[in-house]
């Protein structure tokens, strides 16, 4: 027994060497950081969609990586508010609420507004941003010339009622947006006698 450790015991003091540095470097590193599930995108959602389950898959981020915000469940049925990438993390900012205007300071209205132009809306999904212009018409209904005045500026789209996105002609095409008060009475009383027309 003694010549087997005399024999190796060069070899067995540098195994016990080397696993006590390894010991030691595992003991000095620092923890790998908590993970913390969120739920992302599976594909290419456009603005307005219902989320169903397809729709979302879970990964695991460390709480360092996490965005502000980050949705973790519940997210399965409810409405985005603008498109999302695929891969992209949801945030509550991307998930409208119970009401239109969830989120929206005091003193701001839902307000319908058709507009004219029914091609153009279907351009639009909720979160966009819009300038609404009004051109005068005359009383047989022919605009008349001159430049469009803006009727409100930088408004956000709160909805585009897809019942209503498709009608064309003289009945033009509805959406919702959200405004002040003034803003929405301006709006009112530009719809009974001029034409609108938006620029996003």
């Amino acid at each position: 027994m003694k010549a087997w450790l005399a024999r190796f015991r060069r070899p067995l003091a540098a195994a016990f060497a080397a696993a006590s540095v390894g010991l030691a470097v595992l003991a000095a590193r620092p923890p790998a950081p908590a993970s913390v599930p969120i739920l992302v995108a599976a594909r290419d959602l456009a603005g307005g969609a219902t989320l169903h389950g397809g729709d979302l898959r879970s990964v695991a981020l460390p709480a360092t990586l996490v965005p502000d915000g980050a949705v973790r469940s519940g997210a399965t049925g409810r409405l985005l508010t603008g498109p999302v990438r695929r891969g992209e993390a949801l945030t509550d900012v991307r998930l409208a609420g119970g009401g239109l205007l969830d989120g929206y300071g005091p003193g701001t209205v839902a307000t319908p507004v058709r507009i004219a132009d029914a091609g153009a809306v279907r351009l639009l999904h909720p979160g966009d941003r819009v300038d609404v212009l009004a051109a005068a018409q005359s009383p047989e209904g022919a605009v008349s010339p001159g430049r469009a005045r803006a009727v409100a500026q930088g408004v956000p789209v709160l909805a585009v009622p897809h019942a209503a996105s498709g009608m064309a002609g003289d009945q033009g095409a509805l959406i919702v947006l959200a405004t002040s008060r003034d803003q929405a009475a301006m709006l009112a009383g530009a719809g009974s006698v001029l034409s609108l027309a938006i620029v996003s």
